[in-house]
């Protein structure tokens, strides 16, 4: 065993271990490699074990602590330096570490409607404040089903035996009501080195025999006496990328905040033969997309300290032989196949949902690793879940049982948010939701859009029986408002009186089944009631009366939806697809006002189908730019109404530019046409666009005012039109801030300017 250096002794067993290994207890040299954490700057020490291997210094044992605790894991769970850098490069690590998950991760059918929410915060009923504030900044559900794959088995099949991996290993984490740090030799080894790399605020912590355990770097940032006093090795290599904090200052916050939170660590070997390694790669401590630069400093520090390490170490491993053995390590892990899964929570609350939405209780079902994981980010999807951790258990049969920690979510969700714009159609959002989940899943809600040029109130109740294949089902209520204003004004002009104010209300009960994780299928009926004050041309004022026309009836509609945009509004990747059938049955009542042509009152029922699809896809998303598609078709069998106004209110509008939706603009609506478009994006920094879109419209017929008033269909394929807009938009943690010019030809004043923040979007229409 190594001997001591002058150093002050670390504990009195240590000095008596230096004391009586004063001779080689080994006929060969064992070296231990000691990792510091550091978070992405801990990454180097990939770079020192790749540059170790290649010397063929021998790697006999590892500690390590927070990163230096998962590259240590991963080398002792039988991956090479190569492997391990690739897997930490790869575009899958990069999500982890953002908290992301990949598009296929998904689950379209559990995610809520698109809203104008910008913010969500969660509270509990028996406490808005000490249980509601966030303890993460990032999710970890990505992190942690693959360390599970990664780890998990690795450890199950060595009996959780860290000894027994095809390194020694061991990590450390830090219990902070007991004010120690905790050695991990056993256990679960993706829980282990989870808990070890739970930097607080970060990652939610996780409880391993019932503690709640947080980052080993708290209180134990290097640990060699842990290598010292379990290994006992001849001579140790010490990887180190931190420092002590300083000591806090008057008016330093999170200097205080440090202090009180990390120990002292001691960042010097305990015995004389060692080497000290301490790359220095000039990276943030969260800055995960620079680790090709911690790695590459720390395969340069090593270089630099390997002829020395080479001069004290007497040994040497061949090559081919490390690799034959990691194979053969390798080989003797378990394949991950699931066929049982347990599910608990330290609070004993009954969360049967999750393991019914696993498995097949009904028979004896074997689960792959594929199989396996679209049902665990499935389950994840469940807004009544916040938090999973999985653990995997070896049975007698060779497959595994998944065990899955559940935390349930906060009983109540509050959404804030709207589109807020130097035009008047500013409107605030704000949502309430109740979850609660035990044997099923169930969740009640209301939300409200509030604004001069939009209104609107939506509430409902949707309750999911969990299955292999889920349906869910819902009951709502919304009523909806538009007020359409005579200009494009901006904030500062006077924009009254209106010329167009629509007023929807329906409810119904709809039914949601999945098709895919990225797919879904929904059947929908709803009864429907709507009023349109309107006038009948421009020339009006306020003392003229609108005319008025009703709709009272009841649709049935099927939607098929694929979504897999990384956003949702203003995306730069992925697809989306929708198709939807409705038909539609009611009775109009059209009532004249002061600017009509005709003073009689009309009624008159109506029948039709309407069929509609749409995409967009982007087949080129690079880093730094993308080139996006879009496609929309309508078809609709609707018979005119009683007059011009009436039947073009009751069309189909395109309006594939978001801020169209807040304009009325006849030359974009008919009962079918086509549209096409083109999206170019330019993205010049991580979270800064510019986007240029132009579209196509060409509707197969377009409504005709007569001489009397009455509505008519033109020859066919009239009235084409374009539209365009270009934006600079900065996408915010909490929503997108533009800058957006608007090209609509056909109008008076065909450009128009705006600076917004947030989104456009709103609840769905009754049946237009």
């Amino acid at each position: 065993m190594c001997k001591r250096t002058n150093l002050k002794p670390i504990t009195g067993y240590i000095l008596a271990l230096c004391i009586f290994s004063t001779f080689n207890l080994w006929s060969q040299q064992r070296v231990g490699i000691v990792l510091s954490g550091g978070g992405a700057v801990g990454f180097a020490h990939i770079g020192v074990l790749k540059a170790l291997e290649e010397k063929g210094v021998p790697i006999d044992y590892i500690t390590g602590t927070s990163a230096g605790a998962l590259v240590g894991s991963m080398y002792a769970a039988g991956y090479s330096p190569v492997e391990i850098e690739a897997y930490v490069l790869s575009k899958e690590f990069q999500l982890m570490s953002t908290g992301k998950l990949k598009t296929s991760q998904g689950f379209l059918y559990k995610e809520d409607e698109p809203d104008a929410s910008l913010l969500s915060f969660s509270f509990s009923a028996d406490s808005i404040l000490n249980k509601s504030l966030p303890t993460r900044l990032i999710v970890p559900t990505y992190l942690d089903f693959e360390m599970m794959k990664l780890l998990g088995t690795a450890g199950a099949s060595v009996g959780n035996d860290f000894n027994q991996l095809f390194v020694p290993f061991r990590c450390v984490a830090s219990d902070i009501v007991n004010k120690k740090s905790v050695v991990f030799s056993n256990g679960h080894l993706n829980q282990a080195v989870r808990a070890s790399m739970t930097f607080p605020f970060y990652l939610d912590p996780i409880r391993v025999n019932n503690l709640l355990l947080f980052d080993g770097g708290l209180y134990n940032n290097f640990p060699a006496d842990v290598m010292y006093l379990d290994f006992q090795p001849d001579y140790i290599i010490g990887s180190n990328v931190s420092v002590n904090a300083p000591p806090p200052a008057e008016d330093g916050l999170i200097s205080q905040l440090t202090n009180m939170l990390v120990s002292y660590s001691n960042y010097r070997l305990p015995c004389e033969e060692g080497m000290m390694i301490e790359p220095d790669p000039k990276i943030g401590t969260f800055e995960f997309d620079n680790v090709k630069k911690a790695i590459d400093a720390g395969y340069k520090a090593t270089l630099a300290k390997l002829d020395t390490i080479l001069l004290q170490v007497n040994r040497t491993v061949d090559s081919t032989d490390l690799a034959q053995r990691r194979k053969a390590f390798r080989d003797r892990i378990i394949e991950l196949k699931v066929s049982s899964i347990s599910n608990n929570t330290y609070r004993k609350r009954d969360v049967t949902f999750a393991r019914r939405s696993m498995i097949r209780t009904s028979k004896m079902e074997i689960l792959d690793s594929t199989v396996l994981e679209r049902r665990y980010y499935r389950l994840n999807a469940t807004n009544q879940i916040d938090f999973i951790y999985p653990l995997l258990n070896l049975r007698s049969d060779s497959t595994y049982n998944l065990a899955l920690e559940v935390r349930k979510a906060k009983d109540f969700k509050v959404d804030i948010g709207g589109h807020f714009s130097s035009r008047a159609v500013n409107t605030g959002f704000i949502g309430l939701t109740y979850r609660h989940i035990g044997k099923t899943a169930s969740s009640v809600f209301a939300s409200s859009y509030f604004g001069k040029f939009y209104g609107s109130i939506n509430t409902g109740y949707r309750l999911e029986i969990p299955s292999i294949f889920p349906i869910s089902v819902s009951a709502y209520f919304t009523m909806n408002r538009w007020d359409y204003f005579r200009s494009f004004a901006t904030f500062f002009e006077d924009v009254k009186p209106s010329f167009l104010l629509q007023n929807e209300m329906y409810y119904g009960v709809k039914l949601n089944h999945p098709i895919g994780n990225t797919t879904k299928s929904s059947f929908d009926f709803r009864m429907v009631h709507l009023e349109d004050d309107y006038y009948q041309n421009e020339n009006f004022t306020n003392k003229d009366t609108a005319d008025m026309t009703r709709f009272n009836g009841s649709s049935f509609s099927w939607e098929f939806v694929q979504n897999s945009l990384n956003r949702k509004q203003f995306a730069t990747s992925g697809h989306f697809f929708k198709f939807k059938s409705r038909y539609v049955y009611g009775r109009e009542t059209s009532i004249p006002g002061s600017t009509s042509i005709d003073n009689s009152i009309q009624q008159n029922f109506h029948e039709w189908i309407n069929l509609s699809a749409e995409f967009q896809s982007f087949p080129i998303s690079t880093r730094v730019f993308h080139i996006g598609v879009y496609g929309k078709g309508v078809f609709n069998s609707q018979s005119l109404f009683s007059n011009y106004t009436a039947s073009l209110l009751s069309t189909t509008s395109f309006s594939p530019i978001p801020d169209a939706e807040t304009y009325f603009l006849p030359e974009y609506r008919s009962p079918q046409h086509i549209g096409t478009g083109l999206n170019m994006i330019f993205s010049i920094k991580k979270a800064i666009d510019i986007r240029l879109e132009g579209y196509y419209y060409q509707p197969f017929v377009i409504l005709v005012r007569n001489v009397d008033g009455s509505p008519s269909y033109s020859k066919p394929f009239k009235g084409s039109a374009l539209m365009a807009s270009t934006s600079i938009i900065y996408h915010t943690v909490v929503g997108p801030l533009r800058a957006t010019l608007n090209y609509f030809p056909k109008q008076s004043n065909p450009l128009s300017f705006q600076l917004s923040y947030g989104f456009v979007l709103f609840n769905e229409r009754a049946i237009r």
